[in-house]
């Protein structure tokens, strides 16, 4: 008797995503990683707030990008926030709230800033320094903060901060902006502690050399070359090797890391 053929396993093209209908806020998301984590987390069936300080046309091609490979668009929006001014911090929860008639339930923040000229400790002034940490650090904060208040509780709810490797790797030249996210690597460790009980969690991802603007800004090839070099695979990092680890992390699937600082360097440090 001849063994019966199975049939052809069907894939269904609807099925439900894994961050389905999830608010997801992306600070910084109009270019660099932040651009490639929003368009990740949509991909997955979020639906995205792309934030901007300052290029609205980058922000809204993001914005095309996403909601022209949606089913039923628009499953984006851009924002404009200063994620430095607190005020502007609660206007950016306000209007994802509104935009998708839902509570937000994500929210990545991968906005900074650096010198590019990579001062020594010596030579760094002081408005410099003021400049990295109102971003880096208070706006880390204060997206944090807002988060912990409104971010939807009961499972599902998730913070992701991105810092970066150099606080490992500890280079001359990066002392400000690796002390402005050292602060946030320390935080984000004390505030998955008093999220106990919410089903919230709190992460950072902190990546290594990875190919975007901010990254070539003011080294020369040699040193581009070098830091490629210092990487077992021998190439830089792109954003889609951060992106598809914040999208494991805001998952379902990743609710069991909480309160980590994950290096994604590709053997950087």
């Amino acid at each position: 008797m001849a063994t019966p053929i199975p049939e052809p396993v069907s894939y269904d093209s609807t099925r439900i995503k894994p961050l389905q209908d999830r608010v997801a806020i992306v600070t910084g998301s109009s270019r660099g990683i932040g651009r490639e984590i929003a368009i990740h987390l949509a991909s997955l069936g979020a639906l995205v707030v792309v934030n901007y300080t300052s290029s609205s046309s980058q922000a809204d091609s993001v914005v095309a990008q996403i909601n022209s490979a949606a089913d039923s668009p628009p499953r984006a929006v851009a924002v404009k926030a200063d994620i430095s001014n607190p005020d502007d911090v609660k206007s950016l929860f306000d209007s994802a709230e509104r935009a998708f008639n839902s509570e937000v339930q994500i929210l990545v923040n991968s906005a900074g800033i650096l010198d590019g000229t990579y001062p020594t400790v010596a030579n760094t002034d002081v408005e410099t320094f003021d400049k990295i940490f109102a971003v880096n650090t208070r706006g880390a904060f204060l997206c944090c903060r807002e988060a912990t208040n409104r971010v939807k509780r009961g499972g599902g709810g998730r913070i992701v901060l991105l810092t970066t490797s150099l606080v490992k790797a500890l280079r001359a030249g990066y002392a400000t902006y690796t002390a402005s996210k050292a602060a946030v690597e320390a935080m984000v460790k004390i505030v998955a502690k008093e999220l106990k009980g919410t089903g919230i969690t709190a992460n950072c991802v902190a990546p290594g050399p990875i190919a975007t603007e901010m990254f070539y800004e003011g080294k020369s090839e040699e040193l581009v070359e070098k830091l490629k070099n210092d990487i077992p695979f021998g190439r830089l990092g792109e954003p889609n090797d951060v992106a598809n680890l914040v999208g494991f992390l805001v998952s379902d699937g990743g609710e069991w890391v909480n309160g980590q600082v994950i290096r994604v360097n590709g053997g950087f440090v």
